[in-house]
């Protein structure tokens, strides 16, 4: 049982002798123990004292940590460096054990590196990436954001220096090593402030009520669940909108007008199922009104004119198409070629 009290003393301890730390330790053991057994021993209770120090250190710092930084992507990168520096330290003294110094362990480190720093480039970019995605926080860990490019959306669920891991809506995983998704296009639906403004683009007839169709179109939206009904402006960086929904006349086109209505959802969760709501909604208020959806249509228009086409005889081309001899003089009939029975 004497045996974890003396090993790490001598294992910390400096040599003065070419007699290795387990060499010493072995002396105090009975001769019939194989030194690989001594040696496992010392490996086990290295690794096991490792855990033990990086889980006190955890629970110590914790939540020290947590309070410093309030955002769980650099409290969890902050602990898992403690756990990784107490491994390190812990692998350094396995060395240690096994009789390897510190110069031969630089050495061979120097030796490793070049070896496999080819192999080993596109993690440390992803590291250095996700150091720059921590610095800069596009996003933070329950965020809900939208990859561009594929029409994404999901939340955040870890952030580390190597990859970015997204839950999406689909209940998939999306791992993205950091080097990719710093290239790429992100929104950030929950940044700051969760609430999210959607717009829709009703086209009506030229006959209806506008007036009254902006109206209805608002107080449709606004009795939808999920959407804000109104209350003070909205900031957006120096520009305030109105929280309520409004309606305004975008534009007159071809086959209508086009009126866009705007409306703030409280939390971008359920972005499609809001917009269905809301265009149902629409939907029921145009029954009661004189206002009509347009569809593409054309009016064809007749003037003084219409009805009229110009007519040109080429007696040529006829001639040369081989009916000039049932062609009919101008007043008569036909002078030349068979008559009728």
């Amino acid at each position: 049982m004497q045996l974890p009290a003396v090993i790490f003393p001598l294992i910390f301890s400096t040599p003065t002798t070419e007699t290795s730390g387990i060499t010493r330790v072995a002396e105090l053991v009975p001769a019939w123990i194989p030194s690989w057994v001594i040696e496992l021993l010392a490996v086990i209770v290295v690794l096991v004292g490792a855990w033990l120090l990086s889980r006190g250190l955890v629970t110590l710092f914790g939540r020290r940590i947590a309070r410093r930084f309030r955002r769980p992507s650099l409290t969890r990168t902050f602990l898992s460096g403690i756990r990784a520096g107490v491994f390190v330290l812990a692998l350094l003294v396995i060395l240690r054990i096994f009789g390897l110094k510190l110069g031969d362990i630089a050495l061979s480190v120097t030796v490793f590196s070049a070896v496999v720093g080819v192999v080993l480039a596109p993690i440390v970019g992803s590291v250095i990436s996700g150091v720059f995605l921590l610095a800069d926080q596009p996003y933070e860990i329950g965020d809900m954001v939208e990859l561009v490019d594929t029409n994404q959306r999901g939340f955040v669920e870890d952030i580390t220096l190597r990859y970015t891991k997204i839950f999406t809506l689909d209940n998939t995983f999306l791992v993205i090593p950091n080097g990719a998704i710093r290239d790429r296009d992100v929104v950030n639906y929950s940044a700051e402030d969760p609430r999210t403004r959607r717009a829709i683009d009703v086209v009506v007839t030229y006959e209806g009520d506008l007036d009254t169709a902006r109206d209805r179109f608002e107080r449709a939206a606004r009795g939808v669940e999920g959407v804000i009904e109104g209350g003070p402006d909205i900031r957006v960086g120096a520009a305030r909108y109105p929280a309520g929904p409004t309606c305004y006349v975008n534009e007159f086109g071809d086959h209508g007008v086009k009126l866009t209505l705007r409306y703030w959802i409280k939390e971008p969760y359920k972005l499609l199922a809001t917009r269905s709501r809301v265009q149902t909604a629409i939907w029921e208020a145009l029954e009661d009104i004189d206002v009509e959806i347009a569809y593409p249509h054309s009016h064809l228009m007749f003037d003084e004119t219409s009805g009229e086409l110009p007519i040109r005889h080429d007696e040529n081309r006829a001639s040369r198409a081989g009916d000039s001899s049932i062609r009919p003089p101008s007043g008569g009939e036909p002078t030349d070629g068979p008559s009728p029975d």
